[in-house]
């Protein structure tokens, strides 16, 4: 490394320093603590708004194996949309209908990013359930709706627990983009240090967002594996099936 790469380091090293030590940095309007709130808020109602629109649609179409090419293409398209050209779409019309700033352009895209991977995995897990299985509740006298609750969603949970996981961490790592159309959210220190040229603050608030990112993937794992007990235990006996075997 040479001298000027060097005193180039130690500068952003200094600033990083400097930032995280500034009580504003974490206080106030603009602080990390505040910043951190908003981001999850925003992330955490987007995810919830997919996961409401989602997930009775994929376990009705799953349920009566129709229409899920045609709906799963259609809610695929979305992934298709750039997400800052959906912010940049529905930004002024929520201007020119009284919605304000920030939060509702930013909330829209996200919805729309989170509802794929939902979706899909909520009506794979129940449509590809073993047929001799659903018809074997039926025989025992179960209605439609018990075969769905007590048969078809436990066998799909794993599935569709790893949909609301993915869609968690994709929406988390993007809501920064809300700083764009003036949403105060982690993203707002990034542009911050972009436009004042402080490497250090960007650094900061660059893993700040993946550190956010990888505990929402660890407390998603953990939550999916407490309400699917029986996944864990089928993959370590497999484990050690293919261990014994060899």
């Amino acid at each position: 490394m040479g001298p000027r790469r060097r005193l180039r380091s130690d500068a952003v090293i200094q600033d990083a320093l400097d930032y995280l030590t500034d009580s504003g940095s974490w206080w106030g309007r603009n602080g990390l603590v505040n910043l951190t709130w908003n981001h999850m808020r925003l992330s955490g109602a987007a995810v919830l708004a997919a996961v409401v629109a989602a997930i009775p649609p994929a376990l009705y179409l799953g349920h009566h194996r129709r229409g899920g090419f045609f709906a799963i293409t259609l809610v695929n398209l979305s992934r298709a949309l750039p997400t800052f050209a959906v912010i940049a779409f529905v930004f002024p019309l929520s201007l020119q209908y009284g919605f304000g700033l920030g939060f509702w352009p930013t909330f829209v895209a996200l919805f729309l990013l989170a509802l794929p991977p939902i979706f899909v995995n909520a009506y794979t897990g129940v449509s590809e359930i073993d047929r001799d299985v659903v018809e074997a509740a039926r025989a025992m006298g179960m209605q439609e709706r018990e075969v769905l609750r007590r048969v078809e969603l436990p066998a799909a949970m794993p599935l569709l627990v790893t949909g609301i996981r993915v869609s968690a961490v994709q929406v988390v790592a993007t809501t920064t983009l809300g700083a764009l159309v003036g949403f105060r959210c982690l993203g707002t220190p990034i542009l911050q240090a972009i436009a004042t040229r402080n490497d250090g603050q960007l650094i900061v608030a660059a893993l700040v967002v993946a550190a956010l990112s990888l505990l929402t993937e660890a407390v998603l794992g953990l939550v999916g594996r407490r309400l699917t007990p029986w996944a864990s235990t089928r993959a370590t006996e497999a484990k050690a099936s293919v261990q014994h075997a060899t």
